[in-house]
């Protein structure tokens, strides 16, 4: 019986995360110890790999429950997006006599990463050639196959499978991310892959594993649970604060160019200190000099059915095909403020405000916070 996705266990140094813990060792530990949190992105990713595994066993010819009534997120672009995925499976099993697929295989990499494991969405072997396959649901930022740490540990895995009954000589490694119509595919010799696995992958996943190497902020910080009180990577980004007070004309150019190629870690970095202090806030932590007020809110209609009916009693389209009038331009249509009020101020709310700290001169009454959930999305 297959194991749902969302209950797999993980590995501390995990295939997912390896460019982090790759290139800051001591993360991983770190990470480890902080609760996992999912969010609706990663349900739906979830969702798309249970049909997707699904659908490729049924090409294959396994006998597997479609899993479509019981997925939380499903929709016609997921349909199509698997089918894209089992299509392009398909075409490669065709090109080999008799090949060997396997669909949502655990692979240990264990040999090189202490606890290492893995789960691979498709691994096809025959001939010479392992082909290794990683179906990602999501759209925000295309990824490269090429020289990817995380393809490179599921081709390891695979070896390990079967290096003893097949002559593999080279592995190729395909990313399918079909929402963005890329898919990346990159092709690595056996002996490459090992003597990455020997010189750079093994001596860092050891560091890694004890908590031990040198902390280094980068690109790879974006997915690390402590990068927000992180000071390696605190000091990275307050590194071009010096040029803060500087007009852009009296900087070098090479002084101009290392700020725009920081630039968005830095917001970004700012960003995920504030959400964190905020975070800290409503969970009772007092910051010296802030306070946690109720954010700014737009009113909205409660019923935009009664709304129409109401405009068009009063002999007014409410419409601006094919929806409602939104409510600045409905009290425009209607002559002003008061008409609005008298007409449609029963099916008009504005809905609490979403919490932010500001600093203690902020005008805005502090909220009284007696419980984390006040501030909460539904």
């Amino acid at each position: 019986m297959a194991v749902k996705h969302s209950t797999r266990a993980h590995s501390v140094l995990s295939a997912s995360a390896s460019s982090r813990w790759l290139a800051c060792p001591p993360s991983a530990k770190l990470n480890a110890e902080i609760p996992d949190t999912t969010t609706d992105y990663a349900r739906e990713g979830t969702c798309a790999h249970e049909l997707a595994e699904y659908k490729v066993n049924k090409l294959l010819g396994v006998e597997s429950k479609d899993p479509t009534e019981n997925l939380d997120f499903y929709d016609s672009e997921m349909e199509d997006c698997t089918d894209s995925y089992v299509q392009y499976i398909s075409e490669q099993i065709s090109q080999y006599v008799s090949p060997v697929v396997m669909v949502e295989q655990r692979l240990d990499f264990s040999k090189y990463v202490p606890g290492g494991f893995g789960t691979g969405d498709c691994i096809i072997v025959a001939d010479d050639v392992l082909t290794v396959i990683d179906f990602k649901y999501g759209k925000g930022v295309a990824v490269d196959a090429e020289g990817n740490p995380q393809m490179m540990l599921y081709a390891l895995g695979a070896l390990e499978m079967f290096c003893v009954l097949y002559d593999i000589g080279e592995i190729k490694m395909v990313i399918f991310q079909p929402r963005i119509e890329n898919i990346s595919e990159s092709v690595i010799t056996v002996s490459d892959l090992l003597d990455w696995a020997e010189n750079e992958l093994k001596p860092k996943a050891e560091l890694a594993a004890k908590g031990e190497g040198e902390f280094c902020a980068g690109e790879h910080c974006r997915f690390c649970k402590v990068k927000a009180t992180c000071r390696k990577r605190a000091e990275y980004n307050l590194a071009i604060a010096q040029y803060d007070f500087a007009p852009p004309d009296m900087l070098e150019d090479s002084e101009t160019e290392m700020i725009l190629e920081r630039a968005d870690a830095l917001v970004s970095w700012a960003a995920d200190v504030k959400e964190y202090a905020l975070s800290q806030a409503l969970s009772g932590k007092q910051w010296n000099g802030y306070k946690v007020v109720e954010g700014k809110s737009n009113r909205r209609y409660t019923d935009e059915k009664l709304v129409a009916e109401a405009v068009k009693a009063a002999g007014k389209n409410p419409y601006s095909e094919p929806e409602v009038l939104g409510i600045t331009a409905m009290t425009k249509l209607l002559g002003g403020k008061k008409k609005f009020d008298e007409l449609l101020s029963k099916y008009v709310c504005k809905p609490q405000g979403k919490p932010t700290l500001v600093p203690m001169s902020d005008k805005r009454k502090a909220w009284k916070n007696t419980a984390n959930e006040d501030f909460q999305e539904d």
